[in-house]
């Protein structure tokens, strides 16, 4: 995938890069079809190999934790102590930034309203309405291709 990413960069060059991700997406899915298979239906998961998938799953949790810590603690940073090479102001000269009362609080209304949408169809499910059920989740796919093009439309006036 790497070797894929960097002939892609400079040649232009997509199949050593589609050879690279087909190899991870199948290596992907034939481990977790294993893992299921194993602690489902075969039941060899000892206490320890769950413990250690547990273990595995909190270190993934704590990473991204640190992650996105590390990338909010970069962005005030910049922004409550620009340096001289951006002109000593927030945001840098040229740079227009987007007035958050408009598409993002729309964005960010659709998202939680997304979020109701797939709880209720959960509960629908859960009590037995199907028909319920189906609606809320058309409603949430729905929702969630407006957010996507609400975002599309954001990123290409930015741009």
């Amino acid at each position: 995938l790497t070797v894929g990413l960097t002939f892609w960069f400079h040649n232009h060059e997509t199949t050593t890069l589609l050879f690279g991700l087909f190899l991870i997406i199948m290596t992907m899915f034939q481990w977790w079809r294993d893992i299921i298979r194993e602690s489902t239906f075969q039941g060899h998961h000892t206490l320890k190999v769950s413990s250690g998938m547990r273990m595995g799953m909190i270190l993934f949790i704590t990473s991204e934790i640190c992650f996105f810590f590390a990338f909010f603690w970069a962005y005030f940073h910049s922004s409550l102590a620009p340096n001289t090479e951006i002109g000593a102001c927030w945001p840098p000269i040229y740079i227009y930034p987007l007035n958050p009362f408009q598409v993002p609080l729309l964005n960010t209304a659709i998202l939680l309203a997304s979020g109701v949408t797939v709880t209720w169809a959960h509960h629908s499910l859960m009590l037995g309405n199907n028909k319920e059920s189906i609606q809320s989740m058309i409603l949430t796919v729905l929702l969630g291709m407006y957010f996507t093009l609400l975002q599309a439309q954001e990123y290409m006036e930015a741009s």
